[in-house]
């Protein structure tokens, strides 16, 4: 059973930072995407950021382009986040997801997220003005 266990959310003041992580287990692919949308009051789905596995692409949204870094660990089937200067506009629930369908990253960030192959809990992130 594939699961993703992810951590790192939280609160902080406006300006601020927060590292969010996912890790996979039970997923054997070495050829995948993984990365991050996001949900929250009065917002649709956005995607925040993706990476491949495969080619190294990655995907940022237009709102965090610039704030947000993304990187993975292929050893460890782990996918980091690190968000910057936050606002409080960046407050939502940020969800992980994984496809081995995808090449590439830019690919992921264009499908309807309910498409995904799997999806963690998701770990909420508020930003205080």
């Amino acid at each position: 059973e594939v699961q993703l266990v992810e951590s790192g959310g939280g609160a902080v003041q406006n300006g601020g930072s927060l590292r969010l992580s996912c890790a996979a287990s039970g997923f054997t692919s070495e050829g995948y995407v993984m990365g991050w949308f996001r949900y929250g009051p009065g917002k649709g789905l956005e995607g925040v950021s993706y990476i491949s596995a495969r080619d190294g692409s990655i995907y940022y949204g237009r709102s965090v382009k610039g704030r947000v870094t993304i990187s993975l660990d292929k050893a460890k089937k782990t996918a980091y986040l690190q968000l910057d200067s936050l606002k409080p506009a960046d407050t939502a629930t940020y969800v992980c997801a994984l496809d081995s369908t995808f090449l590439t990253a830019q690919a992921m960030a264009a499908t309807s997220t309910s498409l995904y192959d799997f999806q963690g809990q998701g770990t909420q992130v508020t930003v205080h003005s």
